[in-house]
């Protein structure tokens, strides 16, 4: 069992949730409530992880993140390491390919919210800001709390992207998913083996304890 790699996966996972959650709830509630013409082509662009494979993914964020770009040549100068096959790099390749799997429920969460709630709210006299944390965060939580386990499941899990951006350092990028991987290759079926099953519980255990919290609060909100 390599648990340098698991704590890598679940470190990276973190951060991921704790960078894009947030600003993925910002995007997601414009979206539901935008009328803007490009709306459907932001869409679109957020989705595309679902849709690229992830080596064209992985391909253009190690391009952007090379020392030929700006971005890369930035990081190297303040930081004094490249951003490609680094942990930071791996972070940042995370919270792209994460985009779709954070947004997408939280967005259709703010959209099952009635126009008349928030119409609601400003007749009381609620700012953006007290009407957001008060009422519409609560009703679109179900939605965040999914949002929270698809990206965390999904990090624990992707491969393609992150063996492009980070490469295979053990300790700084190996996974545990290029870690079976690895395993696999040199033919040791019994390591790799309870690494998958390890994934394969984790990822179980995570999505359906998160589907019976939504479940018991999709009822609690139709009794109350």
């Amino acid at each position: 069992m390599d648990w340098a790699a698991i704590v890598l996966s679940a470190k990276l996972a973190a951060v991921t949730l704790v960078i894009l959650i947030p600003m993925a709830v910002g995007v997601a509630r414009w979206l539901a409530v935008t009328t803007n013409r490009a709306k459907p082509w932001l869409e679109g662009l957020l989705a595309l992880p679902l849709v690229l494979p992830p080596t064209v993914v992985g391909y253009y964020l190690l391009v952007a993140m090379g020392n030929r770009s700006a971005p890369g040549r930035l990081f190297e100068s303040l930081t004094g390491h490249t951003l490609a096959f680094s942990f930071s790099g791996l972070v940042l390749a995370s919270i792209v390919v994460n985009v779709p799997f954070a947004v997408q429920p939280v967005q259709r969460a703010f959209e099952s919210i009635a126009p008349e709630i928030r119409e609601a709210a400003q007749c009381c006299g609620l700012s953006f800001w007290q009407a957001m944390f008060r009422i519409e965060l609560p009703l679109a939580w179900p939605g965040i709390l999914s949002a929270c386990v698809l990206t965390f499941a999904h990090t624990l899990g992707e491969f393609g992207v992150v063996l492009m951006v980070g490469g295979n350092i053990p300790g700084e990028t190996q996974t545990v998913a290029i870690s079976i991987y690895d395993r696999t290759q040199a033919f040791d079926h019994a390591s790799a083996g309870a690494m998958a099953a390890a994934l394969l519980i984790v990822s179980l255990v995570t999505i359906a304890v998160s589907y019976g919290l939504v479940e018991r609060l999709m009822r609690r909100r139709r009794s109350a």
